[in-house]
């Protein structure tokens, strides 16, 4: 489909909307690895246990010399479609705040092949975030596309220093706001202890809250557990992949040489 594209969408991407409402919907926490181009995208898709392919906005604006979230929209994309095209998966994009209209960037990243995304309210004023999800809604409904919008609060990142139960109360009335526009799932960055996750949870219901998998967070199984719905990993699995680099290159400066048992994933 074209990005001019006003028509229904095609059955290819209805179905793969489907397939990734069903793996929210599901009491099996949905775990997905964030890729940032095409490769990185095989590679995940490859391996077992792999329902859906998610972006990783700050890794891709980063492989091309942006700041997080200083990408352009056009860059953006770009980057994503050879990603849309290298897998069968149903793909969830990042597309950042929305951008200056989100439900035309809506409209764009379904007419590459994207069937979700992740979109942040930067904590902007409560009215403006709730309007800016509508619009994404809206947007797939003209399109004719059941998208499965993960609705990113940054209640406790931005939070500064209110208290920790203040913003956990804002992320809660936001993603409350965000569920009843139509949103699947509202991202909570920074909810990483059990005591958040229980009361994100019991304010939004189970199968609503989706975080990410930090350093020191909680394993996937016990997320699942508490009800959350999905599981994501950011910028973390591009910093693994780099540190591989950054380390195979000083082992080859010194008197390396290159692992004889290294997959051709490339």
């Amino acid at each position: 489909m074209s990005d001019d594209a006003t028509d229904s969408a095609s059955p290819d991407v209805n179905s793969k909307a489907a397939t990734l409402r069903g793996l929210y919907e599901s009491d099996t926490i949905l775990r997905v690895v964030n890729v940032w181009d095409a490769v990185s995208t095989k590679v995940v898709a490859d391996v077992p246990g792999t329902t859906a392919i998610a972006t990783a906005g700050h890794s891709i604006a980063a492989s091309l010399g942006y700041d997080d979230g200083g990408m352009p929209l056009d860059v953006a994309l770009k980057a994503i479609e050879p990603i849309v095209a290298a897998t069968s998966l149903p793909v969830t994009a990042d597309l950042d705040d929305g951008y200056s209209d989100p439900g035309e960037t809506t409209r764009r990243a379904i007419g590459i092949g994207v069937v979700g995304a992740n979109v942040e309210d930067r904590l902007k004023a409560f009215d403006e975030s709730v309007a800016r999800v509508r619009a994404i809604i809206a947007a797939a409904q003209a399109e004719g596309v059941d998208f499965q919008l993960n609705a990113r609060t940054d209640a406790i990142a931005r939070g500064g220093d209110r208290a920790k139960a203040d913003s956990i109360a804002d992320a809660i009335a936001r993603g409350k706001a965000f569920l009843d526009e139509g949103a699947t799932a509202v991202f909570v960055p920074g909810a990483v202890t059990r005591d958040d996750v229980e009361q994100l949870v019991a304010g939004l219901g189970r199968g609503k809250l989706s975080v990410i998998g930090l350093p020191g967070a909680l394993p996937a199984a016990e997320y699942e557990e508490l009800g959350v719905a999905r599981i994501s990993y950011g910028p973390l699995v591009q910093r693994v992949a780099l540190r591989a680099v950054r380390d195979l290159a000083a082992d080859l400066y010194g008197s390396g040489v290159i692992p004889t048992d290294t997959p051709a994933l490339n």
